[in-house]
């Protein structure tokens, strides 16, 4: 990788836009995972759920603000850039799903706040943050392919 495809990469605007996306797909994802768990779904597969209604929300924000310059244009094109989405978050669902479970399941902690638990919220956004690192880097190397300039 040269230093023009690194600086491609690393751009601070890219980074703040990803971020910010991932905002709006963690708020997607907690809510998502955190009313499934409530309705007395499995913790891991309320987790699971979570993270993929996030990672479309996700790819259509990305697909439209962050990456809008990349890509080619049309349906075809832009489903299979979700499809490698997909692929490439694998991941960052490893690492998400990994974090969650050790904290989740390891440690005994009971934490309830508004007759939520507050450490399955928490547990799931220490996993949001460990996995945010790890799809920032493929996402740009693979769905939006930033260093080919």
């Amino acid at each position: 990788m040269n230093r023009q495809q690194l600086r491609a990469l690393v751009a601070r605007d890219r980074i703040g836009q990803f971020l910010s996306v991932g905002v709006v797909g963690a708020g997607f994802d907690i809510t998502t995972a955190t009313v499934l768990r409530e309705l007395g779904v499995y913790p891991e597969l309320a987790v699971f759920a979570g993270i993929e209604v996030a990672i479309v929300v996700m790819f259509l924000l990305n697909d439209r603000f962050t990456f809008a310059e990349e890509g080619a244009a049309g349906l075809r094109a832009t489903l299979r850039r979700l499809a490698t989405s997909n692929v490439v978050r694998i991941g960052g669902i490893a690492v998400q799903l990994g974090v969650f479970r050790l904290l989740y399941r390891v440690p005994d902690i009971t934490l309830t706040v508004a007759g939520l638990d507050a450490w399955f919220v928490a547990a799931k956004v220490s996993g949001i943050g460990a996995g945010m690192v790890v799809n920032y880097v493929t996402e740009s190397l693979f769905t939006w392919r930033v260093t080919r300039h």
